[in-house]
């Protein structure tokens, strides 16, 4: 009788979290944002952590890492990166990857793969660069179908709105590096609401109209001034919004060096001001899909800037926030996802110098990103600079120093390896000459801006392993309206069914 009692007790709790479950999964969330930090793996997203944690705590005895706005959430998920051609993949691919669902070759947006044959004549069939495949078929968004059931769609992205990440959310192209036409189906298409951030890069090709001649004849509002921005609730959707403040390749500028401006000329917009305006845009009663990209975190990385990508994924989380703070005015309508693409630079945390220690909070020394001091390495090589001068400069930028006894002193080997960067960098780049040991150590960067990140990485207690993406699994937070579908471990792909369920949209057949 027991037993018998038992096993029906057992039944009816089954039976109810099953219910429970049905119940839950029949709610859906009318607002969901995707957040994808480009090259932000756990290593980026630990290091933030440590260098938050070292600053507000210096006195510390032990180790307290700071939690960021996503990394305290209850669900958190495992997910492989690689793509149909690579363990190491490229963004275009991981991205389209979670937009459609599909295993997607490195370089390609939205576009499938099938084998090569001898009797294909595809006119349009494009070999990839392992040559062994052709792209035939164009996969379908999620903001395709998040549209079709009348939601509005908006797209974030601290670089330029026509690269990889971003345009996964709204194009389908066979190269990546199709700048003009990514820029232009953005335009001309029937996805987007909202797209804002840098600007369109390539916006001029040959006798071709420019991309702002699609937006007028689309009847895109362009917002690019403090003022408009600031009103842009008034605005008429679809609205391109270019952030007022655009630094290299058509980007927003480097986290580091916005906080350090703004000290001198006043507010410069954030990504995190970036994703309130975009939601006052697309903010409606039938909800909305917005993804926003942390695409500077990618940046810094490849030139395995740390501080630089701490900073960026400080103003990652702070784009978060601005969710978060969404999600608490509408808790049972709203679904928040943060991850990454892939990871980029094979950031470590230890270094062989360091042993089990780090001093993260040598980094607060930084004052700019590398690539406003390469800025500064050009003006030095026309100006006959000395390495007496360079040293000067990398101490007011880095808090490197050749006075004895300091926490960042230069070592002899160090100060020899920043010479060896100094007399290459003061070469014009059309007459250096480099041996493979020198692509090895610089990565195709300024060498004097490559040395003096290295040493301030190493001295703090990290190192990259590579200027390039790396293949390592990435984790996924979740938090809202059914974030429990995004735990465990899956592939990338599955963040595009999750989302669907999630939300309740079925994908065609």
């Amino acid at each position: 009788m027991k037993k018998a009692i038992s096993l029906f007790l057992a039944l009816v709790l089954m039976l109810a979290c099953t219910a429970a479950y049905a119940s839950d999964m029949a709610t859906t969330p009318k607002y969901v944002f995707m957040f994808i930090g480009d090259g932000m793996g756990s290593p980026q997203v630990t290091a933030t952590q440590y260098y938050l944690g070292a600053i507000a705590n210096p006195d510390s005895p032990v180790p307290v890492p700071a939690e960021l706005s996503f990394t305290d959430w209850s669900t958190v998920g495992l997910m492989t990166t690689y793509d149909a051609t690579s363990f190491n993949p490229d963004s275009a691919s991981t991205a389209s990857a979670m937009a459609s669902g599909e295993k997607i070759p490195s370089g390609a947006l939205n576009y499938k793969y099938a084998v090569a044959t001898e009797d294909n004549t595809t006119e349009d069939a494009v070999l990839d660069k392992t040559g062994q495949f052709v792209l035939t078929e164009s996969t379908k968004l999620i903001t395709e179908y998040v549209k079709e059931a009348g939601m509005k769609v908006g797209v974030v992205s601290s670089v330029s709105l026509n690269h990889a990440t971003p345009a996964a959310y709204y194009a389908k192209e066979t190269s990546r590096n199709n700048y003009y036409e990514i820029g232009v189906q953005a335009l001309t298409g029937t996805v987007l609401d909202f797209l804002g951030g840098g600007e369109l890069r390539k916006m001029y090709v040959d006798d071709k109209p420019n991309t702002e001649d699609y937006a007028a004849e689309n009847g895109w509002t362009i917002v690019n001034t403090k003022e408009d921005i600031a009103s842009i609730a008034d605005a008429k959707a679809p609205v391109l919004l270019n952030n007022p403040d655009i630094a290299d390749s058509s980007a927003m500028a480097y986290e580091i060096d916005r906080v350090n401006r703004e000290a001198t000329e006043g507010d410069i917009h954030s990504l995190a001001d970036i994703v309130s305006a975009g939601i006052e845009v697309i903010n409606n009663e039938d909800g909305f899909f917005m993804m926003v990209e942390g695409g500077k975190i990618d940046w810094a990385g490849h030139a395995n800037d740390a501080a630089a990508s701490i900073y960026d994924t400080i103003a990652f989380s702070d784009a978060v926030q601005v969710a978060v703070d969404f999600a608490a005015k509408h808790p049972q309508e709203t679904l928040i996802i943060v991850t990454g693409d892939h990871e980029t630079g094979g950031m470590t945390i230890g270094f062989a110098t360091t042993a089990y220690d780090t001093h993260f909070n040598y980094l607060q020394n930084q004052k700019v990103s590398f690539a406003t001091f390469s800025g500064e390495v050009a003006k030095m090589r026309e100006d006959g600079a000395t390495f007496a001068d360079a040293l000067a400069m990398i101490e007011k930028d880095y808090g490197l120093t050749t006075t004895p006894d300091m926490d960042l002193t230069l070592t002899d080997s160090e100060i020899a390896s920043l010479q060896a960067a100094f007399d290459l960098s003061m070469t014009p780049s059309e007459d250096r000459t480099l041996g493979d040991n020198d692509k090895l150590l610089y990565g195709g960067y300024e060498p004097l801006s490559m040395a003096v990140s290295h040493i301030i990485n190493n001295k703090a207690g990290l190192s990259y392993t590579s200027y390039a993406h790396t293949g390592l699994q990435i984790p996924v937070y979740a938090m809202g309206v059914n974030a429990e579908l995004f735990s465990g471990m899956y592939d990338n792909t599955d963040i595009f069914g999750k989302t669907m369920q999630a939300m309740g949209l079925t994908a065609d057949k």
